[in-house]
């Protein structure tokens, strides 16, 4: 794996953890699960894939930790 394709997914990271701290102020929880919008969240949903994404670098499969 490169370290351009490496820094996309860090990239997407850290634009889903902005979009998430936005909508937790928004909102004004300090987790989502004080939200009342915890389940179906598009925004947390698009955050824990973006997670995902990052450990796996884009690999289905499990995590190398």
């Amino acid at each position: 794996m490169s370290a351009v394709n490496s820094n996309i997914y860090e990239q997407k990271l850290d634009e889903e953890l902005q979009k998430l701290q936005k909508c937790q102020s928004e909102h004004q929880v300090k987790s989502c699960k004080e939200c009342e919008h915890y389940i179906g969240c598009d925004v947390r949903k698009a955050y824990v894939n973006a997670v995902y994404n990052s450990m796996s670098k884009g690999d289905t499969g499990g995590f190398e930790f």
